[in-house]
């Protein structure tokens, strides 16, 4: 009886082998249709492909998202680094860029100032409240700086000094209405026109170049300087251009309004002038002692 069983585990271990050979050679020939249990097993296969193919991108999708960001975030945070630092290396050339022409104009100015000591200043501060009036400057008494001394731009003729302490010296503007701010200019052309600056139109933004005779011919565009009239100032520093003319109230005399050279409102650097006494020969000196 035994020995029957195991005759039987036999024979139907050898048809099973025989059934899964045929059934091997059965799927791996070619045939344009398949049968029921194979589309089953494909169709269930790509059922369950499909259902976590899609979740599983998305997630694989997202992270690589994530990561993608985190790249870009990276990226933008040294982009606007950088960004900062050109900013800076920007207003640093700007600053050096007019610094610079600043210093070529004031080579420039000394060279016509000859006779006349130049003493450079910085400009450290100004009145809100008289912005139009005066500016302070880091040059004072023990720098050899003295009242009444003009003060120029590499742009032109701005003011003079007006008080000094030991540090510091205060400037008085050419655009300062004060009466006493008054001086002698003469207006560039063939022919010398005389006339003294009197005053600021605050709505023009002009200085008041008064008292010209009334028969004298200007135009715009002219330029008018100091006349070096006084011992004071020195000749030839350009004050501004005419802008307009206008035959005053009485019509004995015209009143021309000029662009200053130099722009008031944006001071940094400026010079103070100072005249230089001739020396005096020792010989003659003598001789005229004895």
């Amino acid at each position: 009886m035994p020995h029957f069983f195991s005759n039987k585990r036999l024979i139907i271990l050898l048809v099973s082998i025989i059934i899964l050979v045929a059934l091997i050679g059965f799927s791996m020939k070619k045939r344009e249709s398949l049968t029921l249990p194979e589309q089953f097993l494909k169709d269930s296969a790509g059922l369950t492909q499909t259902i976590f193919y899609k979740p599983a991108n998305t997630i694989a999708g997202f992270f690589e998202n994530l990561a993608e960001m985190k790249q870009l975030y990276k990226e933008n945070q040294m982009l606007k680094a950088r960004l900062d630092e050109y900013a800076k290396l920007y207003v640093q050339y700007e600053e050096v860029k007019k610094t610079n022409e600043t210093l070529k104009a004031q080579l420039d100015k000394e060279e016509d100032l000859t006779d006349f000591k130049v003493r450079e200043a910085t400009v450290i501060g100004r009145s809100p409240d008289q912005w139009n009036q005066f500016i302070y400057i880091n040059k004072g008494e023990k720098d050899g700086i003295k009242p009444k001394m003009a003060v120029i731009s590499p742009q032109g003729f701005i003011g003079k000094i007006t008080n000094v302490s030991l540090f510091q010296s205060t400037v008085q503007l050419i655009s300062d209405n004060d009466r006493t701010n008054r001086f002698s200019a003469i207006v560039q052309g063939e022919k010398n026109i005389f006339g003294t600056i009197e005053g600021y139109d605050p709505k023009r933004q002009a200085l008041l170049f008064k008292k010209i005779p009334v028969d004298a011919k200007i135009k715009k565009g002219q330029q008018v300087i100091t006349s070096g009239l006084g011992d004071v100032f020195p000749p030839n520093l350009l004050i501004g251009e005419v802008i307009d003319v206008e035959p005053d109230e009485v019509g004995l005399t015209q009143t021309a309004y000029l662009k200053p050279s130099a722009d008031l409102y944006d001071l940094d650097h400026v010079m103070v002038l100072e005249r230089e006494m001739p020396a005096v020969d020792e010989s003659l000196r003598e001789e005229e002692e004895e």
